[in-house]
């Protein structure tokens, strides 16, 4: 795809609001809509495709979330090496191409066996938006007032979950399929004025080795880096894919007095995680300091999912629910931990480490599933899901509290 090239001075001189901000921005909606749709219409969709039997629903949904986030595995490094070899640029716009086109057929499927390779071929697509428009956004604006840039394109995207549930819910599952798909061919006429990071045009024209996802495994410290990136972001995905996801289950587990939907969960959780992205983002910024607010909402976190494992028995769904938000804001981090990422690595493979860091975090979906459901047997869903989420949370604690600041650090370099 041809862009046209920044000049020079775009990384200094870029607004809180051009061009950049805002594609990003919308680019991140148009993919929270459609990564977390599938979430949201489950139960029906299944339901209408012949699937009714609860134990059913939740293992077939489970493995459509799969696919999903396998897709996005290989999505992740996919659109990260093309990043830097190709720019951020046309892994923005070919990343929302297939995801958009990938949601429209997913409105026609019949089978189980479509809707798996569909949803494998929209987390493809999905993996891709998200780390090119964050680090676009990192490399187009001054070191300063980056962090508040990302929170924008986070405030922005999170909230896109709330438009799918209404639509779901307003217009049936495969017509939200189709609207999604439309709302991303839209925005790629948005791409005019939008122009590539100068920082990796630089590295273009000096001919610098870049996209080399392999090179992160041939250095010890790069490498233990690298992970602790990855690992900060699982306790996100094990709230939604696990805690949020299988609301319905945990609701009837809780005893909660009423029935309790998939959907309006993911509605509450994304309603918080908007709160929480703009409170992370502002936090790091006025701390100076993208560590100690990660801390922050990690110790958040952990709080919540104990009161939503241990709290809720017998509660009312509007309690259930309120809990849903909290715990939504407590992982409102997800902007803030890819731009910590992108910041950690060079110009020549920041867009590699800022693709893949949130997709093999994602991806941790894959792992986590399984996992819960082989324990579920020796120690019920609520021991299943403590377990996962004592381990998840840990992890991440401790690789954000061995990172190095970034926070004002300068991102004009090569590993």
């Amino acid at each position: 795809m041809q862009t046209s090239s920044a000049p020079p001075t775009l990384p200094k001189t870029a607004s809180l609001f051009s061009a950049i901000v805002i594609v990003a921005s919308l680019g991140y909606f148009v993919d929270i809509y459609d990564l977390i749709l599938f979430s949201i219409v489950r139960v029906k969709s299944l339901n209408e495709l012949g699937i009714t039997a609860n134990d059913a629903v939740r293992d077939l949904g489970l493995y459509l979330i799969n696919m999903q986030m396998g897709g996005m595995l290989l999505g992740g490094i996919l659109w990260g090496v093309l990043g830097d070899k190709r720019g951020r640029l046309s892994v923005l716009f070919g990343s929302i191409l297939l995801y958009s086109l990938a949601n429209i057929a997913n409105g026609f499927v019949h089978t189980i066996d479509q809707y798996a390779w569909l949803r494998l071929v929209a987390g493809v697509g999905l993996a891709g938006e998200l780390g090119a428009g964050i680090t676009l956004v990192a490399e187009s604006l001054p070191k300063e007032k980056r962090g508040y840039g990302t929170m924008i394109v986070a405030t922005v995207g999170v909230s896109g979950a709330m438009l799918a549930y209404w639509v779901g819910e307003a217009f049936g599952w495969r017509n939200a399929y189709f609207i999604g798909g439309g709302l991303g061919l839209a925005l790629l006429a948005l791409r005019v004025g939008v122009y590539e990071s100068g920082m990796f045009e630089q590295a273009r024209r000096e001919e610098v080795a870049r996209g080399n996802f392999l090179s992160l495994f041939t250095n010890g410290p790069r490498l233990l880096k690298y992970l602790k990136c990855l690992l900060i972001g699982v306790p996100l995905w094990f709230v939604v894919g696990i805690l949020i996801t299988l609301a319905p289950e945990f609701g009837r587990a809780l005893g909660v007095q009423g029935e309790v939907t998939a959907g309006l969960g993911v509605f509450w959780c994304y309603f918080g995680l908007v709160f929480g992205d703009f409170a992370s983002g502002w936090i790091s910024q006025m701390w100076r300091s993208r560590i100690r607010a990660l801390q922050l909402f990690l110790v958040l976190c952990a709080t919540l999912v104990g009161v939503y494992l241990y709290g809720l028995r017998g509660a009312t769904p509007t309690v259930f629910y309120t809990v849903c938000f909290i715990l939504g804001l407590t992982v409102g981090f997800w902007a803030l931990f890819v731009t910590v990422a992108a910041e950690q690595f060079g110009t020549n493979l920041r867009a590699t480490v800022a693709t893949t860091a949130p997709n093999f975090a994602r991806g941790s979906v894959v792992l986590l599933t399984p996992l819960f459901k082989a324990m579920v047997g020796p120690l019920g869903i609520i021991g299943s899901a403590t377990a996962l989420g004592v381990v998840s949370l840990l992890i991440a604690f401790w690789s954000v509290s061995t990172l190095p600041e970034s926070y004002g650090k300068d991102l004009d370099y090569y590993e």
